[in-house]
């Protein structure tokens, strides 16, 4: 494991031991290591076994059962019915990415703060506080507006796909079409108007 990641152990009293500092530590400054973006690792004391996703997913749960939660009850929903599904990996990739170019969006917005305001942290703090009040209509309509191209655009890579499945099995002449509504009616003899 290199250096620069600092080593966390959990020990089973549930406790955790920060080995740079040679002292336990709680929750909250592992949070704290997260928004310094300080690399580190969380290991079970015992087994060595990786418990640094646990960990996050505590201080996840911890967040989002108090205040204000990012996530609603149908985001939470839906989220659970993807695990075990065919779709489970596409949609972590898919998560994944859209939350880095979110990530990136918002560093250009503070890149842009600090070129215009300077470099005070606490101003960037006020000034990007601001900014988010009134610009808070412009980019949640931004965004709507890169989910909906996001939308179609994989509507068109499942078209394409579809398309390709068909002709792959066509090719090798194994597959014929499902019938169409129309073909799936028995033929019956109309009776006659006339009789």
């Amino acid at each position: 494991m290199p250096e620069s990641v600092r080593l966390i152990k959990k020990y089973p009293n549930r406790r955790l031991y920060d080995t740079q500092t040679s002292s336990y530590i709680t929750l909250a400054d592992v949070k704290d290591l997260v928004l310094k973006h300080e690399s580190f690792q969380v290991v079970d004391a015992k087994s060595s076994e990786d418990l640094t996703r646990q960990i996050l997913l505590q201080i996840i749960l911890e967040e989002e059962s108090a205040g204000s939660p990012m996530f609603s009850h149908d985001a939470l929903t839906h989220l659970i019915r993807f695990y075990g599904n065919a779709m489970q990996g596409i949609m972590g990739n898919y998560l994944e990415r859209n939350i880095q170019a979110f990530m990136e969006i918002q560093k250009n917005l503070q890149d842009q703060s600090r070129a215009l305001y300077g470099d005070s942290a606490k101003g960037n703090q006020e000034v990007w506080s601001q900014f988010l009040t009134f610009q808070g209509p412009a980019m949640q309509s931004l965004m709507q507006t890169y989910l909906e191209q996001s939308k179609n655009m994989f509507a068109q890579m499942q078209d394409q796909l579809q398309a390709q499945t068909r002709n792959m099995f066509n090719a090798f002449g194994g597959f014929s079409q499902s019938p169409t509504r129309d073909e799936t009616k028995p033929e019956v003899d109309e009776p006659d108007e006339k009789a």
